[in-house]
């Protein structure tokens, strides 16, 4: 990539920004639930999907918090791993040396985080949860 190049695609990403997701509709939980879910930081583009390059510059600043009712609220970062759907998967990743408990976006690498919209993660057990985007504001 070019500098110019490179400039233009910085300049098209926003801040980082915090996003807060929120269980959506279950069996187990038909009113979704705001006690479970997620807060992440990420750069995002002018469309709201997660930036990757802009990521490799400010992966230390990309963090994860998960929240799951009573449970001690678990932090990490938000890590792009190689393999998946297109190439690549983020993943909130706990503990560093360890890949038994991260948690997997589901083609986060396609989705836009917007208020709203829905996106899906597979937990550490392998089973896969759907969240709403509940906010997105800067970090």
């Amino acid at each position: 990539m070019t500098d110019a190049a490179a400039t233009d695609t910085r300049a098209e990403t926003q801040e980082l920004q915090r996003i807060r997701l929120h269980l959506a509709r279950s069996k187990d939980f038909p009113d979704g639930s705001a006690r479970h879910g997620y807060e992440f930081v990420a750069p995002l583009d002018a469309s709201g999907h997660i930036d990757a390059e802009a990521w490799k510059d400010v992966r230390e600043a990309c963090t994860v918090t998960r929240f799951w009712g009573n449970d001690t609220p678990e932090s990490g970062y938000l890590v792009r791993r190689a393999g998946g759907v297109s190439g690549a998967s983020w993943v909130f990743d706990y503990e560093q040396n360890a890949s038994d408990d991260d948690e997997t976006g589901y083609r986060f690498g396609d989705h836009a985080f917007a208020p709203g919209e829905y996106v899906s993660l597979r937990d550490e057990d392998g089973e896969m949860h759907t969240f709403v985007v509940f906010s997105v504001v800067p970090a």
